[in-house]
């Protein structure tokens, strides 16, 4: 992407940077930017209690939902020996 506002930087700068928590959207190429694994959408249905539950601790964490279930999920995988 072509743009008067991404601006390159050494790797060095862009780690001060990152680890500093700034933005760094500046000088990221989102537009060429993938995703490392294909994603496949699926439905669930659950308990509105056990989903409340679900919803309680993505909230204490910090991360959306989903994430949490799909940590979750990945945690389990791992635990069982299972590559995901």
């Amino acid at each position: 992407m072509k743009s008067s506002r991404r601006k390159a930087i050494p790797a060095e700068e862009f780690d001060r940077v990152f680890e500093g928590g700034k933005d760094l959207t500046q000088h990221l190429d989102l537009a060429s930017a993938k995703a490392r694994h294909p994603t496949q959408r699926i439905n669930v249905d659950v308990p509105k209690d056990l989903l409340s539950k679900v919803d309680q601790e993505a909230a204490r964490i910090g991360v959306p939902r989903t994430s949490l279930i799909k940590i979750w999920i990945s945690e389990k995988l791992d635990r069982l020996g299972t590559a995901a």
